[in-house]
Order: C-alpha cells, then sequence, then structure tokens
C-alpha cells in the first residue's frame, strides 16, 4: 500500500455501545477512555457504553463522544500495526479534529477540550436559534441552491446525489416544498437539534474563536484535507482559519476526497459507516476499510501482512 488515507466520522454517527469490543479487548481504549473522562471531569466511559441515548445525543456529549471513540480505535490500530502510516488524514466537520490528531498535529487533551467546547458552544447557539437539517436526494447542488427559501443554506455536499440542507425549522417546509417541486426524489430529516454548518452557528464560532487561535498546533509531513476549501491545507494559520470557517460553512466533504485519486487505501476509524457508503458513491478508486468492530481488524491484518510481505 503506497499511498492511505486516515478519515474519520463526525456527528451523527454515535450509538450507545460505540467501542464496547474494543474496550473489552484492549488495555489502550480503556486507557484513552479513562484518559478522557479524567481531562473532561465527565465519566464518559459510562456514556458511551451504557447511555442513556437522551444524553449521549446531546451536541455537547455526541461530539466529545465519537471524538474519544475514534481516537481510541485509532491507538488500538496504531499499536497493532505500528508501521501502517497514513500519508494524508481527513475527517468529516467534528471528524475534522480527529484528523489533526491523528496527523500529530494537536495533542489529544487539547483537542479534546476543543471539541467538548465545540460541543457545548454549538448546542447553546441551537437554543438560540432553532433550527434543522435535511437531505436531499437526487438533486443537483446548484439547483438546490436555486430554490432555497431565506434562512435556508447548504451545509453539507457530502457525495453524489445527496445535498444536506439546514436552516429554520420554520422555513423548512418550504424548502421541502420547492425542492420536491423541482425534482427532489426525496427529502428526509436527520436527527439533529440544529442548522450546523449555517449562519445560526455564528455565535458557536465566535465562542470557539479564541480557543482555536490560542491553542498550539505543530507541522506535520502528513497531508490533511479540510471540509471548507475541500482541498490540502498546510500551513498552521490556514488550519486556524478553516477550522473557525468550518461552523458556520458548508462542508466540501465530495471535493476533498475527489483530490485523493492516488490513495490506495482509505481506513475510515470510528462509529459507522458513513464515510466508507459516501465514498462508494463517490466512486474512489482506492480500497475502503472500515474499523469500528474488533472484527474488522482481520481484514486489516490481511492487507497489512501482504503489503510487508510484498
Amino acid at each position: 500500500m503506497n499511498k492511505i488515507a486516515f478519515i474519520f466520522p463526525g456527528q451523527g454517527a454515535q450509538y450507545v455501545g460505540m467501542a464496547h469490543d474494543f474496550y473489552e479487548a484492549f488495555p489502550i481504549v480503556r486507557e484513552t477512555f479513562e484518559e478522557a473522562s479524567k481531562i473532561l471531569s465527565t465519566d464518559f466511559t459510562r456514556l458511551i457504553l451504557e447511555g442513556p441515548e437522551q444524553e449521549l445525543i446531546l451536541t455537547k456529549n455526541s461530539q466529545p463522544a465519537i471524538f474519544i471513540v475514534s481516537v481510541a480505535i485509532l491507538r488500538c490500530i496504531q499499536q497493532q500495526f505500528p508501521h501502517l502510516q497514513p500519508s494524508i488524514c481527513a475527517g468529516l466537520s467534528l471528524g475534522e479534529y480527529t484528523a489533526l490528531y491523528a496527523s500529530g498535529r494537536i495533542s489529544f487533551a487539547d483537542a479534546l477540550k476543543i471539541v467538548a467546547a465545540r460541543g457545548q458552544y454549538m448546542q447553546e447557539a441551537c437554543l438560540e436559534r432553532q433550527g434543522t437539517m435535511r437531505v436531499v436526494l437526487g438533486m443537483d447542488p446548484a439547483l438546490v441552491a436555486a430554490n432555497l427559501p431565506a434562512d435556508v443554506w447548504i451545509a453539507n455536499l457530502n457525495c453524489p446525489g445527496q445535498v444536506v440542507i439546514a436552516g429554520a425549522v420554520s422555513a423548512m417546509a418550504e424548502a421541502e416544498e420547492r425542492l420536491k417541486a423541482q425534482g427532489a426524489k426525496r427529502v428526509l430529516p436527520l436527527e439533529v437539534s440544529g442548522a450546523f454548518h449555517t449562519p445560526f452557528m455564528r455565535s458557536a464560532q465566535e465562542k470557539l474563536k479564541s480557543y482555536l487561535l490560542s491553542v498550539p498546533l505543530l507541522e506535520s509531513p502528513v497531508q490533511l484535507v479540510m471540509n471548507v476549501p475541500g482541498d490540502f491545507v498546510d500551513s498552521i494559520p490556514e488550519i486556524r482559519e478553516h477550522l473557525i470557517a468550518q461552523v458556520a460553512s458548508p462542508t466540501q466533504w465530495e471535493k476533498g476526497i475527489r483530490l485523493l485519486e492516488d490513495v490506495d487505501l482509505f481506513i475510515e476509524i470510528g462509529p459507522g459507516k458513513t464515510l466508507t457508503g459516501m465514498n462508494k458513491k463517490i466512486g474512489v478508486k482506492g480500497q475502503t476499510l472500515n474499523i469500528e468492530k474488533t472484527t474488522d481488524l482481520a481484514q486489516l491484518e490481511n492487507l497489512y501482512a501482504a503489503s510487508t510481505q510484498g
């Protein structure tokens, strides 16, 4: 495998009991959970493994929980396959912080504190302005954008045939009606509490800005693809700028993934299989593996053995 990309999921991938098998099988995973709970002074081990779901799905909890699980599985992979190194890291929305950590640009403690603050500020923004999100299927993004009413915006461009819109609860019914009239196959609600990646998140963006301007970031030889430009970003000032913008700006996931034509293997690390599904729809040339369960390590073991022998 000449070129490997580590990719990390965002909010919405959470579920009660995620990484339970990893927690039982690997001390490094238990240590990561305990380290995170200590840093945040909250028992995230209990919340992740036992719930309740109503508590886990809160933005202030789901974001650090997904980050903790993704890092725990990442550390397990690094321990089991020490020579398996990514050339590129990327993450969807919240997952961008896991990508920063995986590429060696930020410490675990600093990233976790920022993720926790981000989740808290975004939850507060949700209370300030009632928002919601919908996924629009089977419609060109330009046509979607041209038919959105005031206070509704494109939030995520994830993969072909899928555009996520977000905005005011009061305007979403009109948006849905317009889009269906223009040929959208389906418009489906997402289980989220606000209009993420839109101007409704400006207050969260402002609160998070001081954190992101002051947190220590390091140079890294591992390339980073970021959501806002949908492109490679190298300089630390630009990384900070895009992290700040990302809270209230649309994510360009498909655009970023399409740059990775020479990647031989994508490894999605963390809960769910969302990014693996998107890669299939995007049509990436390289193979994609999802590492969510301990049983998924067998595929990685086979590939790793073949590459080291070859």
